[in-house]
């Protein structure tokens, strides 16, 4: 019986061909930037072909997960304010499972309580325009999103001088809520805590 790949597996073998398609060594050689033969031979099309490259293979390693329900899920750690969270989160580059999706419904508690426990009196964020915007918004508010929330992630920058943390609050499949690819079905909004006074950066 042939071995089946695990998660970390996974992880390294996207990130050794991401490798190779950034040197070149794997390019789709059929793609074209606009279609037009005459304009095209006069664009540089290495970089689109070494990005459609990397994201077929991506998209067959998804298949692989589903074919052989290999998770996409990591454990993540984040520390604030001398506090550490354990929790999980589906690797960026992987997608999540029917099973996934439970696994990070059962750990959105978790990461809310750290959440509160790590942000009081803090000015919080909502961004919007995939991030390049805040509008600055109230507790009340985060309570009306945390209702429509299936599963948390959460990321924190913390340096002597200044402190953000990033509650990202997701319904439906987490791949498919990044960059609201797969609105409405799947979405999230991020949260921003930072320091009264601060802006957020991330």
């Amino acid at each position: 019986m042939s071995k089946v790949y695990n998660t970390d597996d996974l992880i390294q073998i996207l990130a050794s061909e991401r490798q190779a398609c950034l040197k070149g060594e794997r390019l789709k050689l059929e793609v074209t930037v606009s279609g037009n033969p005459v304009i095209d031979q006069f664009i540089r099309t290495d970089g689109l072909q070494k990005f459609t490259a990397y994201q077929e293979f991506k998209a067959a390693i998804h298949d692989y997960q589903r074919e052989y329900q290999v998770s996409g899920i990591i454990l993540q750690e984040v520390k604030v304010k001398g506090k550490t969270l354990r929790y999980p989160e589906v690797h960026p580059q992987l997608i999540a499972i029917s099973g996934d999706l439970e696994i990070l419904k059962e750990a959105k508690q978790s990461i809310l309580e750290f959440w509160e426990r790590v942000s009081p009196g803090m000015d919080l964020y909502l961004s919007f325009n995939s991030g390049k915007q805040h509008k600055q918004i109230e507790r009340v508010d985060v309570g009306r999103i945390i209702l429509r929330t299936e599963w948390a992630t959460l990321n924190a920058f913390e340096k002597s001088d200044f402190l953000e943390i990033i509650l990202q609050l997701g319904w439906g499949k987490p791949d498919e809520a990044c960059y609201q690819r797969g609105f409405p079905a799947s979405g999230s909004e991020y949260i921003h805590a930072v320091n009264p006074g601060n802006l957020p950066i991330g």
